[in-house]
Order: C-alpha cells, then sequence, then structure tokens
C-alpha cells in the first residue's frame, strides 16, 4: 500500500468536476492509500532531511463537500510516505525552480512525480524544441530586433510569456501589425523571461488538443475549442472540451517524444497538438484528464497510478 503526499493548491477550492489533481487523489483513496496534502510553502529542508506541514484528507465526490481534513501534522517526505504528486499550478518561477531542488532530495527513493530534475530541465514551450520538424516555426528570445524579424518573415504569429500557464498573456498579431515593439516593452517592464513567437496556425480555430501520455504512451485526447473570434483554447479562458480521436499525426508526434518522456521519469504529461503540430510540452501539472474520462471512459488517473506501482514495484525488487 502506498503512502501517498500531494504537494497543490488548496483541495478546498477547487472544481471536483473538472480538475484533474482532485481525480488522481480520488483513485489514490480509491485503491486505500493513506494520503496528506501539503502547500509547497511549508517545505523545510534541514540538515539533510525534508519535512512539510501536511494534513490527512478524506474525499468526497460532493459539490461545495468535497473534503474532511484531519489534524496537521509534519511529515518526513524521505521516510513517511511513498509518492508524492507535485501538482501546485505555475508560474514557473524560481519559486517553483526552488520546490524541484528541495524535492530532488528526497527523489527516487520517495518517488516524486514527475520527477522534480526533469521537471526543472523542462519548461514547457522549451521541450518542444528538441523536436525538429514536429513544431511550427518559433523563435523564443528577449530581443526585440530577432522578435521583429520573426515577425516581418513569417506574418500572422503569437507571442506568449516563455514561462507563462493557462493562455495567460497570450496574443495573436496579423502580418504588418504595428503592435509588436510596444508588446514587447510592456512584457520587459514586468519579466526578464523571453518571449516565445510562433508562426500562427489558422487550425487553432477547429481547436487545440491535449493528448495525455502516460510513462511515454499516449492514452487519449480532448479538443480545446476557442470561443469565436479568440484564439486560445485554454479552458480556463473560455475554450470548450470536446471529444475528438487521436489522428496518424497525433501518433506520429507521440512515438517522436514518448521514449524521451519515459527515460525522464516524466510519467504523466500533456501535450499540445493544432493541426499536424506539436506547440507544448506540459509536465508542471498538466490537466484534462476529467474531460478525457467523461468523453471516453479512459481514466488516466488510474492509468497513471498503475504506472506508480510498477516503478515503485521495480524498485523494490532492485533493492532485494
Amino acid at each position: 500500500m502506498l503512502k501517498v503526499a500531494i504537494q497543490m493548491d488548496p483541495i478546498e477550492a477547487v472544481n471536483i468536476e473538472s480538475d484533474t489533481t482532485f481525480l488522481q487523489a480520488m483513485e489514490a483513496q480509491n485503491r486505500g492509500y493513506p494520503m496528506w496534502v501539503y502547500d509547497v510553502r511549508t517545505l523545510a529542508l534541514e540538515d539533510g532531511q525534508l519535512f512539510c506541514r501536511a494534513r490527512p484528507v478524506v474525499l468526497r465526490e460532493i459539490v461545495g463537500d468535497h473534503v474532511t481534513f484531519g489534524e496537521e501534522t509534519k511529515l518526513d517526505l524521505g521516510r513517511d510516505v511513498d509518492v508524492i504528486l507535485m501538482r501546485q499550478d505555475p508560474p514557473f518561477d524560481m519559486a517553483y525552480v526552488t520546490a524541484t531542488y528541495l524535492l530532488e532530495t528526497v527523489h527516487p527513493a520517495t518517488l516524486v512525480v514527475n520527477d522534480p530534475r526533469e521537471v526543472r530541465n523542462a519548461p514547457e514551450k522549451l521541450l518542444v524544441t528538441r523536436f525538429p520538424g514536429l513544431t511550427p516555426p518559433t523563435l523564443i528570445s528577449s530581443d526585440p530586433v530577432a522578435l521583429v524579424d520573426f515577425h516581418a518573415r513569417h506574418g500572422d504569429v503569437v507571442l506568449k510569456p516563455l514561462h507563462g500557464a493557462a493562455g495567460s498573456g497570450v496574443v495573436k498579431l496579423k502580418a504588418g501589425d504595428p503592435n509588436l515593439e510596444a508588446l514587447i516593452e510592456i512584457h520587459a517592464t514586468g519579466s526578464r523571461d523571453p518571449l516565445v513567437i510562433q508562426k500562427f496556425i489558422p487550425a487553432v480555430e477547429k481547436g487545440d488538443k491535449r493528448i495525455i501520455l502516460i510513462d511515454g504512451e499516449p492514452v487519449g485526447a480532448i479538443n480545446r475549442i476557442p470561443a469565436k473570434g479568440q484564439v486560445r483554447s485554454n479552458l480556463r479562458v473560455g475554450g470548450t472540451a470536446a471529444p475528438v480521436e487521436l489522428t496518424a499525426r497525433d501518433r506520429e508526434i507521440c512515438a517522436a517524444i514518448g521514449p524521451t518522456l519515459k527515460a525522464r521519469g516524466l510519467i504523466f504529461v500533456g501535450i499540445d497538438v493544432i493541426g499536424d503540430y506539436l506547440t507544448e510540452i506540459n509536465v508542471t501539472s498538466p490537466t484534462g484528464a476529467q474531460q478525457l474520462k467523461v468523453f471516453t471512459g479512459v481514466d488516466a488517473a488510474a492509468l497513471m497510478w498503475d504506472a506508480i506501482e510498477k516503478k515503485r514495484g521495480e524498485r523494490r525488487r532492485a533493492r532485494t
């Protein structure tokens, strides 16, 4: 029986009908795993041991009454639990990066999902650049000259913050749009991070496909359709989820990236595909599992725990 700690945003505030972490936690509970939740801000490293302040939880699929907390306790994350789910939402800032360093002190003796070192080394809009031929023309830079030149060469483009999430800060610029330089200046006032500029893919009007991969293998997909007149399809900013089948191109993309994901210990991953192009590989707290289960019956949370149990079993056998 696995003992599980979940590092997440407040569980009492989640939408239980759409939240992927809640589905993962419910599946853990259904398997009889003792389970605690904790806030990343309570992590504390002392003399080589990593602790947190955590609360045991009992979950229910009742809107407005979905969680009961037990008494807060101090957990030694290297000794008291077998698995940690790292599921707090971005922004992927230095606080997030620091959390990966802290969790790395207990992994893999305590299995952290996803591997904290690889989460840190795989920013979601950068990892895709390792797979030439799968992505649309893309430039990552802070240099206004380079960004303006890319825009001039590629016409309609999408501009977005490198470490943004959930569609935040994503804008479409038409060919010749005079606002690019002003947007670069606005971004620079609040961040030193580069921007991503990418050739616009008209197929986004038909949807931005979220494909979930478990230990490198695709298990299913949903389509996220943007609201009329919008370019952002993320569900948190008004996109609508719809059922969709995996195409031959989708499977080609998954086959190309799957071995890398598996080798890096990225067990639960959500990739974004627009038309024939891979646009993001999401490894921090990918979403879409609840919608996938509703549309197809595929339970990505159950498949994730199957993969985790397998890995824990392999580790036990290797130690004996």
